[in-house]
């Protein structure tokens, strides 16, 4: 199985990639990410490594009025399911957007693309509001001690690997912890009786 760097590895995933949950561990990261953000009051929200859209229809499910998604794949965007929102290509740890310009950014599985977690925090906070909530997911860190790999079969039927940076519980703390963002919850769901992911609420100070 051939391993491709992030960028090659996204243009070609973006032919098949739904702007759905498409597999089991997709949804219960869904479902994890949902109830920490669908209870906060929102009207703006950007949404990075937005990918083909997915987490831009359910904000959209739920009323939130202004709506941007960010992702350094071009191909991924061109094939996005917007639902009304905006799409930029962009650098999740430089993002070309105003200061405390939104209410809640979402990431879902997109640090475990990042090698630099306070980069992505950062900047993250720096377009919250004060008060506003990041809510992001990552591959748990249990991953690479089981040597689970990023895998997906492309348009032909081959299959490829896409590489991901392991981050420990404790480099997610002190990344919020930098960027003046305080955890408020830390979920853990399981996928067979395992920790599969872990999901992140945390508020800008």
């Amino acid at each position: 199985m051939r391993l491709l760097e992030p960028d090659q590895g996204y243009a070609l995933w973006a032919e098949t990639y739904p702007p759905r949950a498409h597999n089991e561990l997709m949804r219960v990261e869904e479902s994890a990410m949902e109830a920490l953000w669908k209870p906060l009051s929102v009207e703006r929200a950007l949404d990075l490594g937005t990918g083909t859209g997915r987490n831009l229809g359910l904000l959209a499910d739920e009323g939130v009025a202004t709506r941007l998604g960010l992702d350094r794949s071009l191909a991924m965007l061109t094939r996005a399911h917007a639902s009304g929102a905006s799409l930029i290509v962009g650098d999740a740890a430089a993002l070309p957007l105003a200061a405390e310009a939104f209410d809640l950014v979402l990431a879902s599985l997109m640090a475990g693309d990042v090698s630099d977690l306070s980069g992505f925090t950062r900047e993250a906070s720096r377009v919250l509001r004060k008060g506003g909530s990041i809510v992001y997911s990552d591959f748990h860190p249990s991953w690479a001690e089981r040597k689970w790999q990023r895998t997906f079969e492309s348009a032909d039927g081959r299959k490829w690997q896409l590489p991901y940076h392991p981050h420990a519980l404790s480099d997610h703390r002190a990344a919020l912890d930098r960027a003046a963002l305080e955890a408020v919850a830390i979920e853990e769901p399981l996928l067979d009786k395992r920790p599969v992911l872990v999901v992140f609420r945390a508020v800008k100070r």
